[in-house]
């Protein structure tokens, strides 16, 4: 018949042991990320926050402001 998808049951039981053989692998793999990666996100956000310092701080005196003026009609 055409159109008509042969669909094989599968057993639960080698279901669970695909996820748990998976979960296995997952678990023992070290190529997370490391700390290199880590020191150098930091560097890379500390040093937007140097370059930006000025502007962030107007950007959130102005946020804290408003929501002070916000807070006080309530």
């Amino acid at each position: 018949m055409k159109g008509v998808v042969n669909v094989k049951r599968t057993n639960p039981m080698n279901v669970v042991k695909r996820i748990k053989g998976s979960l296995t692998r997952f678990i023992k793999e070290e190529d997370g990320v490391g700390v290199v990666e880590v020191v150098l996100i930091l560097v890379v956000l500390i040093g937007l926050i140097v370059i930006f310092k000025s502007k962030l701080t107007v950007l959130l005196n102005s946020i804290f402001s408003t929501i002070t003026q916000r807070t006080g009609s309530l």
